[in-house]
């Protein structure tokens, strides 16, 4: 057995045990483990399979920055890919297994690619892809999908709930280790609000690793002291198990809480996992550092683990990688791992100092300096090691240091970058941010003392600056170990492959390659090499992948600079960013003001944008939508009918200006309405195009009650707020969306008047003292205010009635029973639209963004006195043109056919084709009026083609009919219903 469980130590609860399985295999843990750790302990080290290459990998790194040991976590809707089994609390029944292999993890048949490994350079994707041409689409754009992605994602529903929060500071600390400690002390006592996040599932960052001594006690135990004090302080709240993953103007932060990961099952009242959005006055960065492995012959083989990572693992989780280990190092950091582990009883052979003057403290361990480890022997296991002087040392797993890398993405998610330190070989936080700043080792302090008093020093001046009267905490006293480096990035002596990208299989030899090829800049060769692209983004190698490019250019790394950090600092997922609004959550419903009523009358509904439409009426012995919409359409026609279209945008526009800037806004008059009127408009974007259409009344002199369309609502009211605020600042008037404040209904049909006259207040409705497209504010039903205007978007007599919405459903139970002995009949956007239709009234389908006022037949609207928004641009050569698509008219010649929205439309003797199209159908509707389908169509120079039999052809259904172009308005052209 390779590894195993340490007979005693450990921060885990050894009175327990938690069961689990990799890969169908049953193993056991204990509660403090991590799944990476339980495995070890059981004494498996193979994980997982690289990217390209499909080589054997095992844990590399012991927290975020794990590029090799991906699973797939748990069942179902709740299946997990590309999870680090590093960061994986151990729960009884967790089931994971190992992803990218087959057909398993221990024989995979992909690993056949590393025998064309001198074929799979960099770039080798952009060379070989390119011919011949016809195999692109047929052949490599199938292959590479099917070999793309490491796990896969499961195709069932989320079970779990997710949450979206908000959390408000004085500072936020981001890292619970010594320095971010000190930093949450000393902000606390100072009174200021303080958040303390870390995303381990237990506060103590490092210390919790590492044998430290502060103030004559265990480091794990001072730390758990400053906890307690933190968590008893009512300003003070402790995040665990939240990972800050970004970093954005105005001192706000992304967070991701995981509240629920470390059980099988979350509990029904409880999210999984919770998004926080932070809002940070100040904020102390002490994320720590991350360190770098050493690039050299096998330093990819399981067994061979970054030497803090190890330790980790031995310390933390009573876990040894092995029982004979060899340390291999740079600097002074894995000289303490090396004691660490002959402290556990594993045994160690040697530590290889690449320096040849290191001064570590190796306690009586062999030391060879002035050497390296060349390569690993073994394949999904270590074996041993061979040095660059050839000699060969038998051990069964390695430990590697090549420096320390201070974490500063959060510092540069921003677009600052950071700067390089020749001393520490690291870079190092850029300067200048005030309200975001790093502490500890994410600021490149290295002894223990350091960051301590540094995580004092930057709080106390972070909360000071905001008023606070905070004092530095005393710096506890500690034990240091001094820290030096010397870089070796690349042993160029090894044999075997070597690797900088873990995940990705990049070479060292891949970044020359890139540079000869003219990818020369780092971000070109982090994507002709993939380097840094991996789950890690380049935690772990993209110092080493910056060194390497740097000397094979003759340049310094600092010349050379780092790629661009960006969030996300580790993976997020999509869940997490939708919380709470999933289906019929994902939006906010919207309900009318008729909503109820509409319910009681048997409404089916349609979602239109976030609105809830009352869409048919059905009764108990109709089947599908056409026989209550055929039903609906009647009753309008020949007695009286009622529709909510209280979704209409609504907006009130007063002030001595608003007049002239309603008639800016429509490229018809205003300015002359009369008070009491309702007039049709028509709005242009400024390309000429139309926009919207819609009524607006004026109330008085200098009172408008403007509608829209349902779906353009929000954004006529944007185009208002930009006219007004920066074209025409000096306009006297204000304008407010009232949408929700108006119930508005419309009654249509011959006995629309004696239904509505029941319930109006002293105001009798004639066509002297209401004639058509009058707009009156009138009293209802004995003194409930209510606005009247006569207007019609079906053709028939027809009335409009606003009234405030908690009235709305009262008064629409009213007109039900002032309606009753005339037959009154509910009706639906369904059998509204077939009347539109009818009447030839333009709508959605027509209102496309492609069309202008002339070919909505509307181009006499456009006034020639004034000035208003499209109209230069309207008189465009494109815009006037004779043979551009028009609004036209279409019924079947045999009138049995159903014209189907969509089809296009060809002359006669035409074969279908793009070429030969000259429109298609936009709208199309059953008309009981005329006893056939029907419908409205854009057609090329329509208006002068009515009377043209035309070939409709519908592709997808693939049929085709003959059809009559035809006016629009297939019912009532003398408009004698509308003002009957």
């Amino acid at each position: 057995m390779a590894g195993f469980r340490l007979a005693k130590g450990g921060l885990i609860d050894r009175s327990a045990t938690l069961g689990f399985t990799f890969d169908g295999k049953s193993f056991s843990g204990h509660p403090g483990d991590t799944l990476a750790s339980a495995l070890i302990a059981n004494g498996v080290h193979l994980m997982g399979r690289s990217f390209k290459y499909h080589r054997p990998r095992g844990v590399i790194a012991s927290g975020a920055a794990e590029p090799n040991a991906l699973v797939e976590l748990r069942e179902g809707g709740r299946k997990e890919a590309n999870t680090r089994a590093t960061v994986i609390e151990l729960y009884d029944g967790l089931t994971a297994r190992s992803q990218n292999r087959w057909p398993s993890l221990n024989f995979d048949i992909g690993a056949i690619n590393s025998l064309a490994a001198s074929v799979f350079v960099a770039g080798f994707y952009y060379k070989t892809f390119m011919w011949p041409k016809s195999f692109w689409e047929k052949i490599y754009e199938p292959l590479i999908r099917r070999a793309a992605g490491l796990g896969a994602a499961t195709h069932e529903a989320d079970p779990d709930k997710y949450e979206k929060s908000y959390g408000h500071c004085d500072l936020l600390v981001i890292g619970s280790g010594p320095s971010g400690l000190m930093a949450a002390l000393t902000a606390a006592r100072s009174s200021a609000r303080v958040i303390l996040l870390d995303e381990g599932s237990r506060l103590g960052g490092s210390l919790l690793n590492e044998n430290e001594e502060i103030d004559g006690e265990n480091g794990f135990d001072w730390a758990q002291g400053a906890i307690a004090e933190l968590a008893s302080m009512a300003n003070v709240t402790l995040m665990p198990r939240t990972t800050a993953f970004g970093a954005y103007d105005g001192n706000v932060f992304g967070a991701l809480e995981r509240v629920n990961d470390h059980v099988l099952e979350p509990s029904p009242f409880e999210p999984r996992q919770r998004y926080w959005k932070i809002m940070a006055k100040r904020c102390v960065l002490a994320a720590g550092a991350e360190e770098r492995p050493i690039v050299f012959g096998g330093n990819d083989v399981p067994g061979v683990m970054l030497a803090s990572a190890m330790r980790g693992f031995a310390n933390r989780y009573a876990a040894a990688s092995g029982k004979s280990a060899v340390v291999f190092t740079n600097n002074d950091s894995g000289y303490r791992t090396a004691r660490d582990l002959k402290a556990k009883g594993v045994h160690v052979e040697v530590i290889v100092d690449s320096r040849r003057d290191g001064t570590g403290d190796a306690q009586g361990i062999p030391v060879l300096k002035g050497r390296a480890v060349s390569d690993v022997e073994g394949g999904k296991i270590v074996t041993g090691v061979e040095l660059s002087d050839h000699v060969h040392i038998a051990c069964d797993t390695v430990a590697m240091s090549g420096g320390w890398s201070p974490v500063v993405n959060l510092l540069c998610h921003k677009g600052a970058k950071p700067q390089w330190n020749d001393k520490l070989q690291a870079f190092l936080p850029p300067n200048g941010e005030t309200a975001l700043v790093a502490a500890g080792s994410a600021n490149g302090a290295m002894l223990l003392s350091e960051c301590l008093r540094e995580g004092a020093e930057k709080a106390a001046k972070a909360v000071n600056d905001l008023g606070f009267k905070a004092k530095p905490a005393p710096a506890p006293r500690c034990r240091d170990e001094a820290y030096s480096i010397q870089p070796l990035w690349w042993v160029k002596a090894s044999h075997g492959k070597a690797f900088v990208d873990y995940q990705n299989d990049v070479t060292p030899k891949d970044l020359p390659l890139a540079a000869r090829e003219g990818y020369s800049s780092i971000e070109l060769a982090k994507r002709y090499t993939t380097a840094g692209m991996a789950t890690d983004q380049g935690k772990l190698g993209n110092v080493n992948t910056i060194a390497i490019l740097a000397e094979s250019q003759g340049k310094s790394i600092a010349e050379i600079g780092t790629t661009t950090f960006r969030p996300f600092y580790t993976p997020v997922p999509f869940a997490a960013f939708a919380g709470p609004y999933t289906g019929h959550h994902f939006m906010p419903v919207r309900k009318t003001p008729l909503h109820d009523w509409a319910e009681e009358q048997g409404a089916v509904f349609v979602e239109t944008g976030l609105w809830l439409r009352s869409s048919w009426f059905p009764l108990a012995h109709e089947e599908g939508w056409l026989d209550p919409v055929i039903r609906e359409v009647k009753a309008a026609r020949e007695k009286v009918g009622i529709c909510d279209v209280s979704t209409l945008g609504k907006i009130d526009v007063q002030g001595p200006d608003a007049a002239e800037f309603l008639n800016r806004l429509y490229c018809n008059g205003f300015a002359q309405l009369e008070v009491g009127k309702a007039r049709y408009g028509l709005m242009l974007r400024e390309d000429g195009i139309v926009m919207d259409d819609g009524t607006t009344s004026r109330l008085a002199q200098d009172h408008f009650f403007m509608t829209t369309t349902t779906a353009n609502a929000a954004k006529i009211m944007t185009h208002m707020e930009f006219c007004h605020q920066a074209l025409w600042p000096e306009l006297d008037v204000q304008y407010v969306s009232v949408s929700e404040q108006w119930a508005q209904m419309a009654v249509a049909g011959p006995k629309a008047r004696p239904t509505l006259q029941k319930i109006v207040d002293d105001v009798t409705l004639d066509d002297t003292t209401f004639p058509y497209l009058a707009a009156k504010e009138i009293s209802i039903l004995g003194g409930i205010t209510a606005r009247l205007f006569r207007i019609s978007f079906s053709g028939e007599h027809a009335y409009e009635l606003s009234v405030p919405a908690d009235y709305g459903n009262l008064v629409a139970r009213a007109l039900m029973q002032a309606g009753e002995e005339f037959g009154i009949t509910p009706y639906g956007i369904e059998a509204l639209s077939v009347m539109r239709i009818e009447k030839g009234h333009v709508a959605g389908g027509e209102l496309n963004g492609t069309t202008t006022a002339a070919d909505l037949g509307l181009g006499r609207m456009m006034s020639t006195k004034k000035d208003f928004i499209g109209r230069m641009m309207a008189g465009r050569e494109g815009l006037v043109a004779k043979d551009r698509d028009a609004v036209v008219g279409i019924r079947p010649v045999d009138r049995n056919d159903r014209i189907r929205a969509g089809s296009h439309l060809l002359k006669k003797d035409d074969a279908p084709s793009l070429a030969s199209s000259q429109g298609y159908v936009t709208s199309v509707a059953y008309s009981p009026t005329l006893g056939y389908w029907l419908g409205l169509a854009l057609f090329k120079n329509g208006r002068e083609r009515h009377g043209e039999i035309v070939k409709v052809f519908d592709g997808l259904r693939n049929i085709h009919m003959y059809a009559e172009i035809c006016d629009p308005m297939h019912y009532d052209k003398e408009n004698k219903k509308l003002h009957a």
